[in-house]
């Protein structure tokens, strides 16, 4: 038996710099927070201080999680970056942000948030559709937020712009617990991207 310590899980949440408009947004950031340092995982997060990003960053930190943020400079001038974080990286570029992030997470989980939150979740599902990376990738749909999302999803596959078996490797959860329980889980099994092999669809 080895006697080295083993790594620790690390998690990528992706969510919004506001708090939303109900309640349930910044509980369920600060559950989820609590129960990541709870479960010994790491938390990995885009670095800010305000919105669900500093609610769920504080909450780990409250729970005495290991916290990373990665922030473009560009915010970090602008004096949104968190400076109480356990480690907090800053990048040149938002692309490198984020490709950082992912270099370091081992699983993502999205919580309510805006255009970057979407940006940052399609990209991850599609570097696992072309199977640049293997991570599982849990959705937290809290309070029905991310249903339409689902649904275009849906439409997308009935289009034939994307297969069932991708449009699965966004996996829906309802609650901090199934989050969590979807991450510490191996990735999907996927397929090949192209739908038709003479012409490229998706």
């Amino acid at each position: 038996m080895s006697d080295l310590p083993q790594r620790q899980l690390k998690v990528c949440v992706y969510c919004g710099t506001n708090l939303g408009d109900v309640l349930a947004y910044e509980r369920v950031a600060r559950e989820l927070g609590t129960a990541l340092a709870e479960r010994g995982i790491g938390l990995v997060y885009g670095g800010g201080k305000l919105g669900l990003m500093g609610a769920v960053a504080d909450a780990a930190l409250g729970a005495g999680g290991h916290v990373i943020g990665v922030i473009p400079q560009s915010l970090m001038r602008a004096e949104v970056g968190h400076t109480g974080l356990s480690e907090l990286e800053v990048a040149e570029t938002m692309h490198s942000r984020k490709a950082r992030m992912a270099e370091l997470a081992d699983a993502f989980i999205a919580l309510p948030g805006g255009f970057g939150t979407f940006e940052e979740l399609l990209e991850v599902l599609t570097w696992n559709q072309l199977d640049f990376v293997r991570k599982p990738v849990a959705v937290l749909d809290v309070e029905g937020f991310y249903s339409p999302l689902f649904e275009m999803f849906d439409r997308a596959v009935s289009a034939g712009f994307v297969r069932e078996a991708h449009a699965q490797l966004a996996q829906r959860a309802t609650n901090v617990q199934e989050a969590l329980d979807i991450v510490s889980a191996a990735a999907p099994r996927t397929v090949s991207k192209w739908i038709d092999p003479d012409g490229a669809t998706g």
